[in-house]
């Protein structure tokens, strides 16, 4: 008997390995898919201008980054107490105006530096609805709490939602053409828009990822995998809005199945149970048994970094490590 309706998959021809490099760009489902890469230690880049929701937002950072337009004071502002810039997420905000800047090309520099090296981008589309600052006369990525009434919002068209991926897609193969540029929607319900009208902006997203996939972009389906295989409550936290962590779980393995090199499965093995470990906390700190842990676990981190250099754990978890294998020998 079938409980539950699966969504086919198929094996990407170019899946990620431990040589990849891997840009992430959009919203907040794209900074969950970027903290497992993180947590099995992949080579990325994510979200250097923080979460970006509609695509205007993500083809105005790919154009000012292959162009180099860096940030001037004339674009960022002040408000309650903050330095803010409405191309960015409020996580970039600074009491200092050129600490601001300094963050803001700081991510531009990175962003074209991890452009140029990248294997495969993962591109998060969160909605479609954007608002339109009456006074720059411009898209932004982020209101920052300035009034309403300094705004028009609008829902971007398929047509326009089309242009804008492929915009993307030709920023990208401008610097990179071997770049695999995977689309996809995130599960994330934007109910501040109103129910129906989260539904409208999500298909127009569909829509328009599709209409271009014949250009060379990927899609994976998060969206649809959290919809109809994970179609229950209890798949969400507490808000009714965003996945929780059992749901994110899911479409990560799901992803993995698809995107993710088998060759590396082993290795992804390795370096969860070293974070394991990393986390464990001891009944007796100061015994033999927990001394001979910590020296097998600092075993297991050096011989994987000498096999990845790039590989970095929490520092001060191998400086503990570091101590008791020296006090014991």
């Amino acid at each position: 008997m079938k409980l539950q309706t699966q969504i086919p998959l198929k094996k990407t021809e170019n899946p990620i390995d431990y040589k990849s490099r891997l840009l992430l760009l959009g919203s907040c489902f794209s900074d969950n898919m970027g903290s497992k890469f993180d947590y099995f230690k992949f080579q990325q880049l994510q979200n250097p201008f923080g979460i970006l929701f509609h695509p205007v937002a993500i083809e105005n950072l790919l154009d000012r980054t292959i162009h180099k337009k860096g940030y001037t004071e004339e674009e960022i502002f002040f408000l309650n107490d903050r330095w803010q810039c409405f191309d960015a997420h409020s996580d970039l905000n600074s009491d200092d105006p050129a600490s601001l800047l300094k963050k803001l090309n700081q991510g531009l520099k990175s962003t074209y530096e991890n452009l140029q090296n990248t294997s495969h981008i993962f591109i998060t589309l969160g909605t479609a609805w954007v608002y339109h600052n009456l006074g720059a006369d411009r898209v932004v990525a982020n209101c920052h709490k300035v009034p309403q009434s300094e705004f028009s919002k609008h829902l971007l068209s398929v047509d326009k939602v089309s242009q804008c991926l492929r915009r993307i897609l030709q920023l990208v193969q401008s610097v990179n053409p071997n770049a695999k540029v995977i689309f996809t929607v995130s599960p994330v319900r934007h109910l501040k828009n109103g129910f129906v009208e989260n539904q409208r902006s999500k298909a127009h997203l569909i829509s328009a990822v599709h209409d271009i996939l014949h250009e060379g972009a990927l899609y994976f389906p998060s969206y649809e995998i959290q919809m109809d295989e994970l179609r229950d409550y209890r798949f969400y936290k507490e808000d009714m809005v965003h996945p929780n962590q059992l749901a994110i779980d899911y479409i990560w393995e799901k992803f993995k199945e698809v995107y993710i090199s088998e060759d590396v499965f082993k290795i992804m093995d390795e370096v969860d149970s070293i974070q394991k470990g990393l986390l464990h906390r001891p009944f007796q700190p100061d015994s033999e048994q927990h001394r001979k842990f910590l020296r097998n676990l600092g075993n297991k981190i050096e011989r994987l970094q000498n096999q990845f250099p790039f590989m970095s754990f929490w520092a001060s978890a191998f400086l503990i490590i570091i101590f008791y294998c020296n006090f014991i020998l």
